[in-house]
């Protein structure tokens, strides 16, 4: 029996965003915002997980990195830039062709793969990331266990998703979409999981969960990295 993730009426939602992906005032304007921000804390969290050297260009040489639900490469490509040997998957087949256009475009080898996390049987990554995925799946349990499958013992994992609260909803559903900073019918505020929820979660799995970092914004900062989280939050696991 299938504990398949991916709900059909999100990715075709997804994949009718994919020509548009790469334009940073296009319908993905929020995410190119967003990109710098978990960015900076990807770029943390692999120099404090490997040791390695804070100004080196290239900590991830040598190691191997996926993204799930990586859309059309916005994360992608920044981690095969930091060394990785990376792979894509996402469920828009839409999606999958404009990352590999692109990627070819600048010159990157990115493995982008189309499908679900959970019937591919990927396993040995020493990075996986799902950033703003989670929201988004059908089985959260058989995502996460998806997610860990996949990686490799002594690896790091990164998730990054809007938080379920009353600001959340105001701010990511009802303002941003109205407004057309995100596309209508992107989020469904009920599927939004809380830290807590995400660390039973991992915890099920057999994943350790590390204290989250909020992802904030103001009008004077924008998008930020903060200690609150109650509009999004990004956050490390590791095998328990």
């Amino acid at each position: 029996m299938s504990n398949a993730t991916i709900r059909p009426e999100e990715a075709s939602h997804f994949g009718r965003l994919a020509a548009d992906w790469w334009d940073p005032k296009g319908s993905s304007a929020m995410l190119h915002e967003l990109n710098p921000v978990r960015l900076a804390f990807l770029r943390e969290a692999i120099d404090l997980h490997w040791g390695g050297d804070i100004r080196g260009a290239r900590p991830l040489a040598g190691r191997s990195a996926l993204d799930v639900g990586c859309g059309a490469g916005l994360l992608c490509e920044p981690l095969a830039r930091l060394g990785a040997a990376v792979t894509g998957v996402d469920a828009a087949p839409e999606n999958v062709a404009a990352a590999s256009a692109h990627a070819t475009a600048m010159g990157l080898a990115i493995d982008y793969r189309q499908g679900d996390v959970s019937e591919l049987a990927l396993s040995g990554f020493d990075l996986v990331c799902a950033l703003e995925v989670i929201e988004h799946v059908a089985d959260k349990g058989a995502f996460v266990h998806a997610l860990q499958q996949a990686l490799a013992p002594g690896g790091l994992m990164v998730l990054s998703t809007p938080n379920r609260t009353p600001h959340s909803r105001l701010f990511l559903v009802e303002a941003a979409e109205r407004t057309g900073r995100i596309p209508r019918g992107t989020h469904d505020w009920n599927d939004f999981i809380t830290p807590d929820e995400l660390r039973e979660l991992l915890s099920a799995a057999g994943l350790a969960m590390d204290e989250p970092r909020g992802i904030a914004w103001s009008p004077i900062k924008g998008l930020h990295l903060s200690d609150n989280l109650s509009l999004n939050y990004i956050v490390t696991a590791r095998r328990a």
